[in-house]
């Protein structure tokens, strides 16, 4: 089975394909994975592997590591472009990620006062203000949006909670207001015998129509770039990409970037 990508709370710096050099904060376990989606495509695997032993990591425990990372990066004289929080499941489940996001962003003014907070969320806490509040104190808010059809985010993405509708998902991400970012993950092959396939035209005019009535400042558009749990999933390959991206604009008036 597929395990977990991050065995730190504090990771990196890496480079991101979205964002550049990035500093990454992991609030999930080192050891195990806490998501409320259960992508085919998830590069840290199923949730089925667990919930590891490490547990979910405090805010001390997080503005300690941050601290001595961003010390050492600042003594070294290492460029940091982003700060992001992502890792092994959905930062926004950690009880403290309101008060980290803020601990975050005293440290960055601290040591690297240029660099970008930016966070990676899946959209599924947005029914919680404190949530919301915290994410749109970050520079950037990158949240998913894999498809505007409720069947197709329940094959793709595979959220936990049977409750979860993408129609409120999506007037949620559209009470944020303009300085949020959508991110859209493109593929397309089967799972467990069935077709799952965001890239049709119906999947891109439903996408389009959702994208209008969030309205956000950027739309993301990326594939696979990693080994997935889904073997059968295929990659959209950047020409591909690219042409679905200008689509999009046509028709919403929005920049996407292509990744």
């Amino acid at each position: 089975m597929q395990t977990v990508m991050f065995s730190e709370t504090v990771f990196g710096p890496i480079h991101s394909r979205r964002l550049g050099t990035s500093l990454g904060i992991n609030l999930s376990p080192r050891d195990g994975k806490v998501c409320t989606f259960d992508c085919l495509y998830c590069e840290a695997g199923y949730n089925a592997q667990g919930i590891g032993t490490t547990g979910l990591p405090r805010r001390a425990e997080v503005a300690r590591l941050l601290e001595q990372r961003l010390q050492q990066l600042h003594d070294q004289g290492v460029t940091i472009d982003v700060i992001t929080f992502s890792g092994n499941g959905e930062p926004t489940m950690n009880p403290d990620f309101a008060e980290i996001i803020d601990d975050t962003i005293a440290l960055r003014d601290r040591y690297y006062p240029a660099a970008r907070v930016s966070v990676l969320c899946n959209s599924t806490m947005l029914h919680r203000p404190a949530v919301v509040a915290a994410l749109q104190r970050a520079d950037n808010f990158i949240m998913k949006l894999d498809s505007a059809i409720q069947r197709t985010v329940e094959l793709l993405d595979r959220p936990t909670s049977p409750a979860f509708d993408v129609a409120t998902v999506i007037e949620q991400l559209a009470a944020m207001g303009p300085q949020i970012i959508i991110q859209t993950m493109l593929t397309y092959g089967s799972h467990d015998g069935e077709d799952v396939d965001n890239t049709t035209d119906a999947e891109i005019e439903a996408l389009c129509e959702a994208y209008r009535r969030i309205a956000p400042r950027q739309i993301m558009l990326y594939s696979l770039d990693r080994p997935t749990p889904e073997q059968s999933l295929h990659k959209v390959e950047h020409e591909r990409l690219a042409a679905i991206g200008e689509r999009i604009t046509a028709a919403t008036g929005i920049a996407v970037s292509i990744a």
